[in-house]
């Protein structure tokens, strides 16, 4: 059995609810990553993520140096996991809801991150990792302009391969 603890991010670079955007754009920068856990202290109280600071800042024309982090991340709602739960557990939550990044807490404190980076690593089953990612990446609006051929071997590449 694969539990959260074994597949997250431990020590996840974290920034306070004062600092401003463009503080946590040269954090997910510096560090390679796309969300930034908001804390006070170790308790995890926000989420900002790099879609954040596109929709919030930048297409609204702020200026980053001037919005805190306090005034755009994401307070409620955040969905959370234990680093006991078992990996495929947090995977089909993060299918559930959407989420490609996951705050690990315990105790009411932020212990680690799970990305679906993670997961796919440390996953059994690379078959769910994909179907979790399908789910997490589908829209409405990408299935009515982007069909896309229908899944599995086309007719041409089993006939071909029958006859070889």
């Amino acid at each position: 059995m694969i539990l959260v603890r074994h597949a997250m991010a431990m020590s996840p670079v974290t920034a306070s609810p004062d600092m401003n955007a463009g503080d946590a754009a040269g954090l997910m920068a510096a560090n390679d990553i796309g969300v930034v856990p908001i804390t006070d202290g170790d308790r995890l109280v926000g989420i900002v993520t790099d879609r954040d600071l596109v929709l919030r800042v930048l297409a609204e024309r702020k200026d980053p140096k001037a919005v805190r982090l306090g005034e755009i991340a994401t307070t409620k709602g955040i969905e959370t996991t234990s680093p006991d739960t078992q990996l495929c557990d947090a995977r089909a939550l993060m299918a559930d809801r959407r989420i490609r990044r996951l705050p690990v807490v315990k105790d009411d404190r932020l212990v680690g991150m799970l990305s679906l980076g993670d997961v796919a690593i440390g996953s059994a089953s690379m078959r769910s990792v994909g179907e979790t990612l399908a789910s997490i990446s589908a829209s409405k609006a990408t299935e009515d302009t982007n069909a896309g051929p229908d899944i599995g071997t086309p007719e041409r590449v089993k006939e071909a391969r029958a006859t070889s």
